[in-house]
């Protein structure tokens, strides 16, 4: 029997209501707002502001510590006077992406960045590390943070657009809390951001493992109108302002989406329960971008955002690695061959123990073939192709097919391959032809595939457990 909007609208802010209400017995969220400046070859910090954030911690307070091993940075919540270890969590940030740059052997930048945690009722020593040449963390910067300071920031002002419920399962502690922000939605637009969050989120759940963990999710949905539908992209002349500022063209790529403002998005977001962010823009133009464990983006018009969305939220969420090689990107490659923190690649420097051995049969070769001579030789043509179109301007329908066109002749190259299904070390992976190695042959994170690969979706469902440890399997309560 059909759900009336009234009864569906009753049921969203009923739960919505009981999420809230947990939330107010969690302690409350600080945000820690610091400048990270530098180049190539150093980098340095400076405390910004600490801010007390308008709503509770969303978190699950029994997993506070994060040992999942991933992101090139660490924050650490510590107890000044014991060492004692009180928070943890891995992230990347734009700046680590932009210091692998030609730009960045050049000059130095700064960037906004923010680390958030519980209240822990006492002043903490704060702890940003990176990884070292050994793939291991150090501490790189620490500030001590005292929530009852006189110059922390404790209100502020009203949200700046209103709350949509998309799917709400639980109270926010039990679940991993997903926020789709909008940018590029007009006034106007308002209707079609809605439907576009509510198509893309009920798209993320089709693929596994979401599929399968859909009822461990809450996903809301806010978007701040701007004076023009859609976002820049400088190198066609547009230039759009925006709450967000999100945009095309970072670091010279014509379909990298994200925005520099961290400051910005994190006031907007904080009137959200959230742990995860995904930015939609209102455009047509294939493009996105992600950075684990600060927010993804997918330009949500486009004829292949189902994908851009879950390719994206792969970076996002678990820290997936691109699998692909053939595209250009801003990243200048590097004669070392370290072992990747990414655990969907591998400098497979023991062949005999490969980073996800316990998926490999025994027997599989490592590395292990693939028709790759074909296939560069192919997307050599195609990338070819790729950039006179854009070049010349020409509409989106047309990339869209030769899209289309791509996969198709992949899946058709690869169907004949021996080790088509096989879990192995596939040559060709984050960015590089030779040296890094992937999974499987195909998977979402190598190309415009429907499903992750085993290692992906072993991967995610581990960040899933670190959210929502007590996971059961209920079908979703609301969706479209």
């Amino acid at each position: 029997m059909p759900v009336s909007p009234i009864r569906f609208l009753a049921c969203a802010l009923a739960l919505a209501a009981a999420a809230a209400q947990a939330l107010a017995q969690a302690p409350a969220t600080i945000r820690v707002d610091y400048l990270h400046s530098g180049n190539a070859l150093a980098d340095t910090y400076a405390l910004e502001r600490v801010l007390v954030e308008p709503l509770t911690w969303p978190g699950n307070l029994a997993h506070n510590v994060d040992n999942t091993n991933r992101g090139q940075n660490m924050v650490e919540v510590v107890d000044p006077k014991t060492g004692d270890l009180l928070y943890s969590r891995g992230f990347s940030t734009i700046f680590g992406e932009w210091r692998s740059t030609d730009e960045a052997g050049k000059t130095s930048r700064g960037f906004h960045e923010s680390v958030r945690f519980p209240d822990q009722g006492k002043p903490v020593r704060v702890r940003i590390l990176k990884r070292d040449e050994r793939n291991l963390f150090s501490v790189a910067w620490s500030v001590d943070v005292d929530a009852g300071a006189p110059e922390v920031i404790r209100k502020q002002g009203p949200a700046p657009a209103r709350l949509i419920p998309i799917r709400v399962n639980g109270p926010s502690a039990q679940k991993v809390d997903l926020l789709i922000l909008g940018d590029g939605y007009t006034g106007a637009d308002m209707k079609k951001f809605e439907l576009d969050a509510r198509r893309l989120t009920d798209y993320l759940f089709k693929v596994p493992p979401f599929r399968e963990r859909a009822a461990d999710f809450n996903v809301w949905a806010m978007a701040v109108p701007t004076q023009q539908s859609g976002v820049s992209r400088p190198s066609t002349g547009v230039h759009h302002a925006s709450a967000l500022g999100t945009r095309y063209d970072i670091f010279g790529s014509e379909r990298y989406v994200l925005t520099l403002d961290n400051r910005a998005l994190r006031d907007i977001a904080q009137y959200v329960p959230y742990e995860f962010i995904e930015i939609l823009v209102n455009n047509d133009t294939y493009g996105g971008g992600g950075i684990f464990g600060q927010f993804s983006t997918v330009a949500a018009s486009n004829d292949w955002a189902d994908y851009l969305f879950v390719h994206e939220f792969g970076h996002h969420f678990a820290g997936l690695a691109d699998e692909y090689y053939t595209s250009p990107v801003a990243y200048q490659s590097s004669a070392a061959r370290l072992e990747p923190w990414e655990p969907n690649v591998t400098a497979l420097r023991d062949p005999a123990r490969p980073k996800w051995k316990k998926h490999v049969v025994p027997g599989t070769p490592l590395p292990t073939p693939w028709p790759k001579a074909e296939y560069e030789a192919a997307s050599r043509a195609y990338q070819a192709r790729r950039t006179a179109l854009r070049a010349a301007n020409r509409p989106e329908s047309e990339m869209s097919a030769l899209f289309r066109e791509d996969l198709a002749r992949t899946n058709a190259l690869f169907s004949t391959a021996p080790q088509r299904r096989a879990i192995g070390a596939f040559e060709g992976a984050n960015y590089e032809a030779s040296g890094f190695y992937r999974p499987e042959m195909q998977c979402i994170m190598f190309d415009r595939s429907e499903t992750f690969c085993k290692v992906c979706e072993e991967a995610i469902s581990e960040i899933i457990d670190l959210y929502a440890p007590h996971a059961d399997k209920k079908q979703a309560v609301i969706s479209k």
